[in-house]
């Protein structure tokens, strides 16, 4: 089987592909001023756009780890995961309290999913 990466750089690739499986690097937002609301909108919406590139979506969603730097941001982040994941499809999930590589970003998430 073919392995496809997508939006590599030096360290990393953002997404790979392999079989019928897509799996994505930890998400964090680029605008970093923004509150764990607004940049947890910004990930999911990189995760549709990085989905979409690898002819999967939010339905296919198999399993997502997320990190947040303060638990007591879990329930602002669930408010805006609440909105976005396909309620019907629902992926195995972790949420867990984790220091980030840059101290401005609150959250981070990985997914891995189906095609």
């Amino acid at each position: 089987m073919t392995v496809t990466r997508h939006d590599t750089s030096a360290i990393l690739s953002q997404a790979v592909e392999y079989g019928d499986t897509v799996y994505l690097a930890g998400i964090v937002a680029k605008d970093l001023n923004n509150d764990v609301k607004g940049q947890t909108k910004e990930i999911l919406d990189e995760i549709d756009r990085l989905l979409g590139k690898c002819g999967s979506n939010k339905s296919k969603v198999l399993q997502c780890h997320i990190w947040v730097t303060d638990i007591r941001n879990r329930a602002p982040m669930n408010e805006v995961w609440t909105e976005w994941v396909d309620k019907k499809n629902l992926p195995a999930r972790a949420c867990v309290e984790a220091k980030l590589a840059d101290p401005r970003a609150l959250v981070e998430i990985m997914v891995i999913a189906a095609k």
